[in-house]
């Protein structure tokens, strides 16, 4: 299936009508499907066909002093992420420590048993 001759025009409308704060057919999202959207182009135009407008779109948003909506929500992930990696730090340091005294417990156990007698 061939692009429409006009889709590179109407990416950059809807380019333009995003970074306005007025877009008419997205919810105005900075983001690649919103463009596609706000555009009526399939997302596969601006990732594969066009990305050339894709970066240009990035760029302009970034220009503005915004971070674009899906670098935000990967921000947000990553310090999700090492939230939850430091707590599982946490868990792993108390748990050795667990065997540790476990381990100690152990030894410490098997020293002071008496052998059995058969009588």
């Amino acid at each position: 299936m061939r692009p429409a001759p006009d889709e590179r025009d109407r990416i950059r409308a809807a380019m333009d009508r995003i970074l306005a704060g007025s877009p008419q057919h997205s919810d105005g999202a900075l983001t690649i499907v919103a463009l596609a959207t706000e555009a009526g182009v399939p997302r596969n135009a601006l990732t594969q066909r066009h990305l050339d407008l894709k970066n240009e779109f990035y760029e302009k948003v970034r220009g503005r002093g915004e971070t674009p909506d899906a670098e935000k929500r990967l921000r947000k992930q990553v310090v999700k992420l090492k939230e939850l990696r430091a707590a599982d730090a946490e868990e792993i340091k108390q748990l050795r420590a667990a065997v540790e005294a476990l381990v100690g417990a152990c030894t410490s156990a098997q020293t002071h048993v008496t052998p059995a007698t058969d009588e």
